[in-house]
């Protein structure tokens, strides 16, 4: 059972033996209060050190210290003459109080564990091959270019790619998605992650300290250093508000009695009230709760596959009015695919096998589309005299025929008339004779329309697309995908113009960029929040993005804001509930109408409220 949980009880215990004891006996007051001190230093001890402690180190003001005043104020207050004992009041506030820090305490210890999921896939150790021997090392004494061995059941230690073997590897713990991901030779793997089945033989690639599960976790653990607004505020309005308080609570005891001319008969009142001032006026309920809020948000997100950098951008993210997408690898899914073969003097079949043979060692994106939409192997013909074309294409002989296949200006170079197509087309001609035109395109990703309706159901107003590619390429997907406003055939430094157009235009609610973090990393720095999508292990995206989605789906974003949207509503609740019962309570006080047990209720008691309702973020 927890030890404060024991204290309370024990105490709760003690306190109803002492009540008895007062009830059933006529003890002077000093007796009674020596039977009182025994629960009071009981729960109390703590709070009295920890205030001590404030005093000492020069911040005296704070909640530890307000109790404290408050308790002994009520322990002492039965010493004036004519005012009656409040000694179970001054145990009953430290009860109280200890019960709603057990509160905090578990809401902080459940916030945690939402995202202990990621201090999970720290690697204990590695298995590096040495010589052909299997040595068990620490992940961070293994070299990059070392072969490591990962066996079924381990965690990838280190980021690499695949020398020998295949598996399935669970990648729950960075992405949020239960589905396995197949690698096999040549495949890249990513540290944090788990092999499921067989055993692996990877190259190391990177050395620990730059590895993905290195930069996660430092990520996740240095999360709550950037505090969003609220919790600024916050910080700063407690380290003024609770001195305030304590002069405010000894003008309210001393000086209407003076005022009275009556000061003797009236202390003891004053005082009372004073107490129940101090004891409401505590901003534990604020200075806990918000932050509470801000740190169960990151940890629902990060169960989700996306990491927010600090409370500040979850804010931000609760507040954005317009989403600026980066085109290719973001949008759409990076690789090019043929659309359709438009043959001139031969079949399509034919067509596509001539191009695909020729660009066949080209590692080109638009190459690999072509070897892609052609499965043969090159053995069905005759290659030779392969020769790239500087900003043009291929050219090589195919069963002693000249073929050449490229783009539009290798067709002018030749001499050969081409029909005229937009978008991304590879033109090919056999002899110095048109053999025709094969059509490829950047396909857009399967949940992009989707996302971005669910974008604007989440209360963005305004869609962005932003792409370096040819305006008829852009215009497609920007229709496809009903973007407000795209701009095409941009260069990094026109991208982060436009962007810091955007910003500066007045507009309704923050801007954020979402791009693949590689080539990005200007724009996402410029942005109100950078997003990088799909970025795992990409350290441009880490190191320049304020919220980096783990995996490769748009769907995550709108997930992101709504989860920020609920963490600033909970905290706004929590603080105006707070503040509204406060003053309640206090203007109860300063009138005399509230007893010293409403005003224990009014700060322990919304406080506990205020932390179950920042514990609502933590369903899933």
């Amino acid at each position: 059972m927890n030890k404060k949980l024991i204290r309370i009880i024990v105490t709760a215990l003690l306190l109803v033996g002492a009540i008895v004891v007062e009830k059933t006996t006529n003890l002077p007051v000093w007796q009674l209060l020596l039977v009182y001190l025994v629960p009071y230093l009981l729960i109390s001890y703590d709070i009295i050190a920890e205030s001590a402690e404030g005093i000492a180190e020069g911040e005296p003001f704070n909640e530890d210290l307000l109790m404290t005043i408050a308790t002994f104020g009520a322990l002492l207050i039965g010493f004036l003459p004519g005012a009656e004992t409040q000694f179970p009041e001054a145990v009953f506030i430290m009860l109280f109080f200890q019960i709603g820090e057990m509160f905090e305490d578990y809401a902080e210890d459940k916030n945690r564990a939402s995202i202990a999921h990621l201090m999970d896939i720290r690697p204990e150790s590695a298995t590096v091959l040495r010589e052909g021997v299997e040595a068990i090392v620490s992940p961070e004494d293994v070299a990059v270019g070392d072969i490591i061995v990962i066996k079924a059941g381990d965690k990838v230690p280190l980021d690499g790619v695949v020398e020998e073997g295949t598996s399935s590897l669970n990648t729950v713990a960075l992405t949020g998605e239960s589905m396995p991901r197949s690698v096999a030779e040549g495949d890249a793997v990513l540290s944090g992650t788990i092999n499921i089945s067989g055993t692996l033989k990877v190259r190391v690639t990177k050395a620990y300290a730059e590895s993905t599960v290195t930069k996660i976790l430092d990520l996740v653990e240095n999360a709550q250093q950037n505090k969003s607004k609220s919790e600024t505020f916050i910080t700063r309005f407690a380290r003024i508000y609770t001195p305030v308080v304590v002069c405010a609570a000894v003008l309210l005891a001393v000086v209407p009695p003076l005022v009275s001319g009556a000061f003797a008969q009236n202390f003891a009142t004053w005082l009372y009230r004073a107490l129940m001032f101090l004891v409401v006026s505590c901003p534990c309920a604020l200075v806990v709760s918000v932050p509470l809020a801000f740190f169960g948000g990151i940890g629902k997100a990060s169960r989700n596959g996306v990491l927010v950098k600090g409370s500040n951008y979850m804010d931000a993210l609760a507040k954005l009015g317009t989403v600026v997408f980066d085109k290719t690898g973001t949008l759409t899914r990076g690789e090019f695919e043929v659309v359709s073969v438009h043959p001139n003097e031969m079949d399509a079949t034919e067509l596509l096998h001539l191009a695909s043979h020729v660009e066949h060692y080209s590692k080109h994106p638009i190459a690999v589309s072509l070897k892609n939409a052609y499965k043969p192997e090159c053995n069905e013909c005759s290659v030779q005299d392969i020769e790239e074309v500087a900003g043009q294409g291929m050219r090589a002989s195919v069963n002693g025929n000249t073929v050449c296949v490229g783009n539009a200006r290798m067709m002018e170079t030749l001499g050969v008339g081409y029909v005229h197509v937009g978008g991304t087309v590879v033109h090919v001609s056999v002899n110095n004779r048109y053999a025709g035109h094969i059509v490829v395109s950047d396909q857009v990703k399967d949940d992009a329309a989707p996302s971005l309706g669910e974008l604007r159901q989440t209360g963005v107003e305004k869609i962005v697309m932003l792409t370096g590619d040819h305006d008829k390429e852009g215009g497609a997907v920007a229709k496809q995908l009903a973007v407000d406003e795209y701009h095409a055939e941009l260069l990094p430094a026109d991208k982060v113009e436009h962007l810091r157009k955007l910003i500066e235009t007045p507009h309704h609610g923050a801007v954020a960029f979402v791009g693949d973090g590689i080539n990005d990393a200007p724009v996402l720095a410029l942005a109100d929040v950078g997003i990088a999508m799909g970025a795992l292990g990409s350290d441009a995206a880490i190191e320049a993005a304020d919220v980096v989605v783990m995996d490769d789906k748009l769907s995550k974003i709108p997930l992101a804001i709504r989860i920020a949207r609920k963490t600033a509503r909970i905290a706004t609740e929590n603080v105006w509930f707070a503040i509204s019962v406060k003053l309640l309570v206090l203007l109860l006080a300063v009138l005399g109408v509230a007893l010293l047990w409403m005003a224990v209720v009014a700060d322990v008691g919304v406080t506990v409220l205020a932390v179950l309702n920042a514990m609502r973020l933590l369903k899933k």
